[in-house]
């Protein structure tokens, strides 16, 4: 049972990945131009933040999970999947330790902390918000 669990928490964390991708194509061609750096940065990660949230709101009756530790558990699942994609991705692009680690400082409008934090809980916030928690 757990093996079709995170499959299916594979699956979804896939989805948002794809979402997350969007989001960062639409804040550097939409966003960014319009309202600058610091602003496009935390109108983004908020963006993101809702969207992981609504991923997990639409995915968890497909889940099938319903205890409090599940959601816990899927949701620190799709933080270290997360984790793991971000440094591999950046170190493949050549990108030092510093430079990747500057995304966790809140310096200019970055915000990626808090879509993290948001990434973590994002099962547990949409079992709360069905009635399910």
């Amino acid at each position: 049972m757990m093996t079709v669990i995170a499959l299916k928490a594979l699956v979804i964390w896939a989805g948002i990945l794809v979402l997350a991708i969007a989001n960062g194509v639409a804040r550097e061609s939409l966003l960014t131009p319009a309202f600058g750096t610091p602003v496009s940065l935390v109108l983004s990660g908020l963006l993101l933040s809702a969207l992981i949230i609504g991923m997990a709101y639409v995915s968890l009756p497909w889940l099938q999970i319903s205890r409090p530790a599940q959601f816990f558990i899927v949701g620190l699942g799709w933080l270290v999947l997360t984790l793991i994609f971000e440094f591999s991705f950046g170190l493949w692009q050549g990108k030092s330790w510093p430079e990747l680690l500057a995304a966790y400082t809140f310096k200019g409008g970055n915000i990626w902390p808090v879509v993290l934090a948001a990434t973590a809980l994002a099962p547990y916030i949409a079992a709360r918000l069905r009635g399910w928690a």
